[in-house]
Order: structure tokens, then sequence, then C-alpha cells
């Protein structure tokens, strides 16, 4: 069996193609994974939408009315970021579906990556950040409450702060919160995680990389999640637009390997969704945002999973 990768056409809707926000990078990394002999079209995972009822485990359900109906505050709108349309409104219910997909093929198999995800500024009854619905809190909740888990660790290495994730599941005690994040980015109102990691501007691969090797000895011990859910933003990248981190693609390509290696190595199965990155070269965004999924299927065919 080969590494499980989720991803839907409807994932890169049309969009201003002068948009702050990246939207044909979806699509651009399927077609390096495809182009890189990765994988093949045919052999990745389609999810469903989400239903209404599973997002509303995370989310005001009127809230979720107003946006599927493009009914969103003008405040909610500039929060968001993103123009309205109903294709953008079918594939973020889903990619939600893709992230839940994700989870249950890494509960069954060990681990799996999403071509997409990583949506942590959504708050329960507003957007933010480019964020609608937060797909790690969904999962979490829809996890949790169906028995399938008994503990998650959500371990967020996006640049900016997952303040929505931390919001959302603050008084969920199954549910651990674990950021790292540049401190001074967005968004300038920090949420508090269970785990707060801020980041000085500037820092590199290694300093970078001894963070995350004693985090993760120290956390999953600790807590024994079931299920991690790892959050792989490339806009800690050197070259991200949005970032103030310096890894290179090597030091991106080692926290993946090291994150991966850590929750496998303890029986400890891990999702991955591709988090933020933005650059005006959306091709080479493309292949910085595969480097998980290059990663994951070298440790998958070293574990022989």
């Amino acid at each position: 069996m080969s590494l499980p990768l989720i991803y839907h056409d409807d994932y890169s809707p049309q969009f201003p193609p002068d948009h702050r926000f990246p939207m044909d990078k979806f699509r651009l990394l399927r077609d390096h994974l495809v182009d890189s002999g990765l994988t093949q079209d045919a052999m990745l995972l389609r999810p469903e939408l989400c239903p209404a009822d599973i997002l509303a485990l995370a989310h005001d359900p009127s809230y979720i009315s107003r946006y599927l109906s493009g009914d969103l505050s003008r405040e909610d709108q500039r929060r968001l970021g993103l123009p309205w349309s109903e294709d953008l409104a079918r594939r973020t219910i889903r990619a939600v579906g893709g992230s839940i997909l994700t989870a249950e093929q890494a509960l069954q198999h060990g681990l799996a990556c999403h071509l997409a995800g990583g949506t942590h500024h959504a708050h329960y009854d507003y957007p933010a950040g480019f964020c609608i619905f937060n797909d790690l809190a969904v999962i979490s909740h829809y996890l949790l409450a169906s028995g399938r888990v008994d503990k998650i660790l959500i371990f967020d290495c996006d640049v900016h702060q997952g303040d929505g994730t931390a919001r959302i599941l603050a008084d969920t005690e199954e549910a651990v919160t674990v950021s790292l994040h540049c401190e001074k980015n967005f968004p300038a109102r920090k949420a508090q995680s269970d785990w707060d990691i801020p980041l000085p501007m500037g820092m590199g691969d290694a300093d970078y990389l001894k963070v995350v090797d004693d985090l993760l000895n120290y956390l999953l011990p600790f807590h024994k999640p079931d299920l991690v859910l790892y959050d792989a933003g490339v806009d800690v990248h050197k070259d991200d637009a949005l970032g103030y981190l310096k890894l290179t693609d090597q030091g991106v390509a080692a926290r993946d390997e090291a994150v991966l290696r850590h929750c496998l190595g303890r029986d400890i199965p891990v999702m991955g969704v591709i988090g933020g990155g933005y650059s005006k070269d959306r091709h080479a965004l493309a292949r910085r945002h595969g480097i998980l999924h290059h990663t994951a299927h070298k440790v998958w065919q070293d574990l022989g999973l």
C-alpha cells in the first residue's frame, strides 16, 4: 500500500489571480506531486463534503448558515480577506471533509497527508486570516465525540499562532493545543494555547529543530495522545512573504521528518495538513508544500507502514 494522500479538484476554484491568498497552490501541489513521481492522480483519495452537523461540533450553526449563504457581515468579510463565492463555499466544506478523511486514514494506517488543511485562524462564530472553518478543531471534536480517540494533540508549526484552534478547544481537556509561532506576527492579539512557543524573528534551522525535538520529547510521553494533528505550515521558510523565520528547504524537511518520526516511533498515528505558505512564485510554493508529502513518503517506506 502507498502513503494515503487526500485531494479534490474543488480545492482550487476560480479566484482573482492577483489576490494575496494563493488559491491555486493546492492544484499546483497536486501537479508537483504527480510530476515528481510521488503519486498518480488516480491514487489520490477524494473526500466528501463535510456535513453541517459535523461542522457544528466546532462552529456556531448560525455562522455556518451565514457563510454558506454568502451573508457575512462587512466586519467578518474584512477579517476573512477572501471574496465569497459558491465555489469557495463548496471548496471550504470539501477541504474540512478532506482533513477528516486524512485523520481517519492516519488512524487506520499510521500516517496520512492532506494536500490542503490547517485553517487554524477560524473561530467558533467568525472567520479570520483566510480561514473560514477550523478543520483541526472539527476533527478534534468529531473524533473525541465518536469515541475513536481519547486524546488528540495538535502540533501547529505554522508561523502564525493557531488562535482559533486554541479558543475553540480551550475547554476541551482531551484536545491539547501546541503552537510554535513567530512571536511578532499575525494575529496581533494572541490566544492562549495549552502550549505556546513564541519564537524570535529570524530563527534558523538549527535552533528551530532543537525546539521541535525538545518539545516532542517532552510532550508526547507526557500527554500520550492517540493521534497527532500536524500543521506543517511552510510560512516558516526564509522566502515566505508573510513569515519572518529563516528556515531553508532542508530545515523544513528536517522538521517534518522529526515530527513524523517522534510520533511514529512512539506508535502514535499522525496526520499532516499543509498550513500556511505565501509567495508570488506559486510553483516554488507548491514545491515547498510538497516537502511534507515527500518526507512522509520517505518515512512511510523506511518504517514499512
